[in-house]
């Protein structure tokens, strides 16, 4: 069974310069439906010839059309954007789901964060402003945000349709023109989005989508000599060598490479409030979130109460194919199924399993299904406490104190997000102060929180910061103006 038929686009294609044309090296790579292991459509296999076109074409644009577009216009387009990826909504969350395995639930939801992104930064466009300085008499002193110019975004599969808005949309808001780089194991989305583009009117070359695999495409990106700002969302081992590949020519990075998140839960929470998010929260898209919140760390006077009761939860969670809407769906692929496996099997080695769920009797066997699992009494230091798993696995690890929390909380190579649960205002804020992490939530827990709030990390979770005003101003550069008028 195919779909490739039944898109409005070829996946089998690139898009460069407004127009979609076969790779240069005339290999495809097949695309797997993660519930059932069937090939549903091939993406071509890019290569450096590829991404050299693609680079040209972004500066091609940036020469004509679309360097002369005022930011008004920009936003405009943008706007369209989002309208006609809210008429297309359904299909391109069933195109996600098949694609990466999401339950059809959350591909929704994730097809209309990728409007709202567009329709923040259409909106945002025209709000970027310069200052003026006061300085010496007989001076005027005022700034300017340009665009880098042309940006190279490498994008995971995760949230292929999520992470594309966000950084996409940001740096075309800001005039730049985008190289994008999608997962091999997630690009229908991307190339589905590139489509809708030439509808809404984006000029040629604006948006390029060069599909394939890192060692080919994402090394030849990252690298350009011609790339004037690099964005990317995916392990820290891949982000360390995007960012020497980008030193070589001086340019800047963005990167955010995952987490290994805590809840920290006190004795005085409504645990009643709490406890649909402690797990939903790391269950998101069976795991593979860069900000799930793995880690639970619970005030020993409630730890037994929180381990039972999120251990019933655990019990009942269903895992199955995506368009069954169950609780879970698979894994985005065998690989990915494999390491969480190993894991789960170091667990159960070492540790207490709390609570875990089922995997339908209807899911394919060749499907990449892994049942969610809750560990107990976990070691801060325990590699399953330490180390990302990208998968639906979460640990639960007693404190004893605020002292206590915060030692466990920041223990870890990591600091991307984390939640704290108490009604104590003064403790909200001591625990907000103290975390050494990009995003706090209190009582809540965003994972990676709205268009509008700021997101990134410290330490190995990256640097620089996405989503809101933040991503404008990193996919733009200052420039300072002196007028000496006497």
């Amino acid at each position: 069974m195919t779909i490739q038929d039944g898109l409005w686009f070829d996946p089998a294609k690139l898009f460069i310069g407004g127009g979609w044309r076969a790779g240069g090296g005339g290999e495809t790579i097949p695309v797997e439906n993660p519930s059932t292991g069937e090939v549903i459509a091939a993406i071509a296999r890019g290569t450096a010839e590829d991404v050299d076109a693609a680079v040209a074409a972004a500066q091609a644009a940036l020469d004509g059309a679309w360097g002369a577009m005022t930011a008004t216009e920009r936003g405009r387009i943008l706007m369209r954007l989002a309208g006609l990826v809210i008429e297309r909504a359904e299909t391109l969350a069933q195109l996600e789901s098949a694609d990466v395995g999401k339950p059809l639930v959350q591909a929704r939801n994730d097809a209309i964060a990728l409007a709202r992104y567009f329709e923040f930064y259409g909106g945002s466009a025209d709000k970027i402003t310069g200052e003026t300085i006061p300085y010496q008499s007989g001076s005027t002193v005022l700034t300017l945000r340009e665009p880098h110019g042309v940006t190279a975004h490498v994008i995971p599969w995760n949230y292929p349709m999520q992470i594309l808005g966000r950084s996409v949309g940001a740096a075309l808001a800001m005039g730049n023109a985008c190289v994008l780089k999608p997962a091999e194991d997630a690009s229908l989305s991307a190339l589905a989005v590139a489509a809708l583009a030439v509808e809404a009117g984006l000029p040629a070359g604006a948006l390029n989508i060069v599909t394939g695999y890192g060692h080919d495409v994402g090394a030849a990106l990252s690298g350009h000599a011609c790339v004037h700002h690099v964005s990317f969302t995916g392990s820290v081992g891949t982000g360390r060598r995007i960012q020497i590949a980008a030193a070589e020519n001086v340019v800047p990075v963005t990167l955010e490479l995952g987490g290994k998140s805590p809840h920290i839960v006190f004795d005085d929470v409504d645990l009643e409030a709490a406890l649909p998010t402690l797990v939903g929260a790391c269950m998101q898209a069976a795991g593979q979130t860069c900000s799930a919140a793995s880690r639970v760390l619970v005030q020993r006077g409630i730890y037994d109460e929180v381990k039972r009761r999120m251990a019933e939860v655990y019990n009942g969670l269903k895992v199955g194919p995506a368009s069954g809407n169950h609780d879970l769906g698979p894994l985005v692929s065998a690989r990915q199924k494999a390491i969480v496996s190993r894991y789960i099997a170091r667990g159960r080695e070492d540790l207490t399993v709390a609570g875990e769920g089922t995997i339908l009797p209807d899911a394919p066997e060749a499907g990449h299904y892994v049942a969610p699992v809750l560990f107990a009494d976990v070691p801060p230091e325990h590699p399953l406490a330490q180390e990302e798993i990208f998968g639906p696995v979460q640990v639960l690890i007693p404190f004893d104190d605020e002292a206590d929390a915060i030692r466990i909380a920041n223990g870890t190579d990591y600091g991307l997000v984390a939640g704290v649960w108490t009604e104590n205002g003064a403790r909200q804020m001591r625990l907000a102060r103290k975390l050494d992490v990009g995003q706090v939530f209190v009582n809540n827990y965003g994972a990676g929180g709205g268009v509008e709030l700021p997101f990134g990390g410290v330490g190995k979770s990256g640097h620089g910061r996405e989503k809101g005003f933040e991503a404008l101003y990193g996919f733009s550069r200052l420039k300072t103006i002196s007028i000496r008028h006497g």
